[in-house]
């Protein structure tokens, strides 16, 4: 992985966490109980979980996506079961697994 895409994604996943812990810090109208927004998520979009990861204060990060359509959603899990979006878009793509030795750009 190239030096520029590696911090790309750093900063990418740290905007992530901040709007992680804004959604904590207060309460927004993109929040449902869990259930809710996953059956949304599949029927409305056909989105599916791609990835998760616990975040700062017990908040589960999660990034569904439709292979089909491209549609992506990143969601907060708060520790009292509320969902939340936190951000989504278009023109998803699944990224193959590095396989440049390290230090190598691409």
């Amino acid at each position: 992985m190239s030096k520029r895409a590696f911090w790309t994604m750093g900063i990418g996943f740290g905007l992530v966490a901040l709007a992680a812990q804004h959604v904590v810090a207060q309460e927004t109208p993109n929040c449902a109980p869990r259930q809710q927004v996953l059956e949304q998520l599949r029927d409305r979009y056909g989105e599916t979980r791609q990835s998760m990861g616990l975040s700062a204060e017990d908040t589960v990060i999660e990034m569904f996506a439709s292979h089909s359509s491209g549609s992506w959603t990143i969601t907060v899990t708060l520790p009292n079961g509320l969902t939340c979006l936190v951000a989504s878009g278009q023109a998803f793509e699944n990224m193959a697994a590095d396989t440049l030795p390290p230090g190598t750009d691409a």
